[in-house]
């Protein structure tokens, strides 16, 4: 019979040696992604190795439970994340197939032709209401699409995606992540609502403008400041009253569809910029086309699939519905692995024995919801059954290696979460003292960026984040927020992400370049982060929330 494992935190008997050797998985992805430039699935496959290596020959994980973690992160990899890329660039593929995307085109080019502004209204507000809804890829792979079949460059495409999606992922999955703080913490939920909306709300108004920065120089990206300041206020407003007095699921949900029909009313009848910013060569092209006037029905026709999208997703999410859905669902212990892993103090208050369940939630996965979307907006379209099929064929061949590089990603995820050495990472850092309020939000960003997922750096590293703000004599429930606050700028970088963004856009093997691209901007707003954790930490401690209750409507 197999015994129990604990995880040792410190294999080599010295904390910055044994965190340089937990890290050398992580160090072996990013430098075949950002030095050697190698394509995104060999780089997962040789950091996987890696990964297998550490585990075995310096944590001394046994090889079946280095095994079983495998298999259940391939297991999660497929029906979590996978899926969900798969069946929603099929969504995409039923539009152009169909041809009613160039509707979509128009219906967006009606609101405005502005490239900037429509940043704001797809990656940013429709990325957050997907995002809300059920997270995953889905925010990236949709955005990404739709604004590649609007013209948008596709690296560049890949670049605005990424970053706009740092700004609802702290309340993704109808508030996952927050739910999961209070599970590993027992602390109150209200209280991590509010705070967490307390921090983020000061980065969503920057955000905007750091966004179309990106593309547009200073003076360009100036010219649109109103419309940069509607939107941040907009999305940051919403974001701070509904999870500050309302609840932590639908924050995104509601920011993202307020946000997004506050700005198509704004740039239409309020403000529009005096010069329509385009592409070079751009200009001359559109001022060409003659466009029918659309019709309601005709504008809903073409959004169809896009709107079935977004209301599978949305209704999938539901806890009601995932519920019922989840009834099919085949979980099982993983043999060898689940309740054999202890992890010890003082990563957690006492030792707790780690679950691994083979998850195969083939109905309930937002994935299934997107591709049954797809099924009905084909015909819809007016495509048949059989071309509509073959529209999914040819999206699945296309992805193949995307494919095989998130089950890589998801492979080490799993291995590092079960070995320990996420947490002997996360424990380096924790020994920074008074500076723990910053570094606390950098481990918050290591755990996203590792994990690829909000919800999963709070498992990670919740506990941990409460247990050393206790012992420092700071707020458990400010750095209990810090760890997810900071953990959205990681999402960005991590690997998963950037297999998702060049997939969706044609740009497989650009995902070192996309990687050295994005990181700069990831580094920063975490250092944006923590800086405000900081101010509240040491300037502001009464605007932390004790005993914080949501008003009467949002229980």
């Amino acid at each position: 019979m197999n015994q129990p494992w604990l995880q040792n935190f410190d294999p080599l008997g010295n904390p910055w040696l044994s965190a340089l050797a937990a890290a050398v998985p992580v160090c072996t992805l990013f430098y075949f992604l950002a030095v050697r430039r190698a394509p995104a699935w060999r780089a997962a496959v040789y950091a996987f190795v890696a990964a297998v290596a550490v585990a075995l020959g310096v944590f001394h994980m046994p090889a079946l439970m280095v095994a079983g973690a495998v298999a259940d992160g391939l297991v999660f990899g497929w029906f979590r994340i996978a899926w969900i890329v798969v069946a929603a660039v099929f969504v995409y593929d039923i539009s152009v197939e169909s041809g009613q995307f160039e509707v979509v085109k128009q219906s967006i080019g009606d609101i405005s032709d502005d490239r900037r502004l429509q940043v704001l209204l797809i990656a940013f507000a429709f990325g957050a209401l997907l995002e809300g809804a059920g997270g995953g890829g889905a925010p990236v792979a949709v955005s990404g699409a739709m604004m590649i079949g609007l013209g948008f460059p596709p690296f560049q495409t890949a670049l605005l995606c990424l970053i706009a999606n740092s700004a609802p992922v702290a309340y993704g999955g109808l508030g996952n992540p927050v739910r999961t703080l209070v599970a590993v913490t027992g602390l109150s939920e209200a209280d991590f609502s509010a705070m967490i909306g307390r921090i983020l709300p000061l980065t969503t108004l920057v955000l905007p403008f750091w966004l179309i920065r990106v593309f547009c120089n200073r003076r360009q990206t100036l010219e649109v400041w109103p419309g940069l300041l509607a939107c941040g206020i907009s999305f940051g407003g919403i974001q701070f009253f509904w999870s500050n007095y309302v609840n932590a699921s639908l924050v995104d949900i509601i920011g993202g569809i307020g946000t997004l029909l506050l700005l198509a009313v704004f740039f239409k009848y309020v403000w529009s910029p005096k010069t329509s910013w385009r592409y070079e060569g751009e200009g001359a092209a559109v001022k060409k086309q003659k466009h029918e006037q659309l019709t309601a029905g005709r504008i809903v026709l073409a959004w169809s699939p896009f709107l079935l999208l977004a209301a599978f997703v949305v209704v999938w999410g539901l806890p009601s519905v995932s519920a019922v859905l989840d009834k099919v669902s085949y979980k099982q212990p993983v043999p060898g692995l689940h309740m054999m892993v202890v992890r010890t103090p003082p990563v957690v208050a006492k030792a707790y024995a780690e679950p691994a369940l083979f998850d195969v939630s083939w109905l309930s996965t937002a994935g299934t919801g997107t591709f049954i979307a797809g099924l009905i907006a084909g015909p819809l379209a007016g495509l048949s059954l059989k071309r509509t099929m073959r529209v999914f064929f040819g999206s699945l061949e296309r992805l193949k290696w995307s494919l095989v590089a998130i089950m890589a990603m998801l492979g080490v995820g799993y291995i590092t979460r079960y070995c320990g050495m996420d947490a002997t990472m996360g424990m380096a850092m924790a020994h920074t003292g008074v500076l723990f309020p910053f570094f606390g939000t950098m481990i918050g960003w290591l755990g996203v960026s590792l994990s690829g997922t909000d919800a999963g750096s709070n498992a990670l590293f919740g506990s941990l984040q409460v247990i050393t703000a206790n012992k420092l004599g700071l707020s458990p429930i400010l750095m209990g927020a810090a760890n997810s606050a900071g953990g959205v700028m990681g999402k960005m970088v991590a690997a998963q992400s950037l297999v998702i963004g060049c997939a969706v856009t044609g740009q497989e093997g650009q995902e070192g370049a996309l990687f050295r691209a994005v990181l700069k901007h990831s580094l920063a707003l975490m250092a944006l982060v923590g800086l405000i954790v900081l101010m509240y930490a040491y300037v502001f401690p009464a605007a932390i929330p004790q005993g914080h209750q949501f008003l009467k409507f949002g229980r």
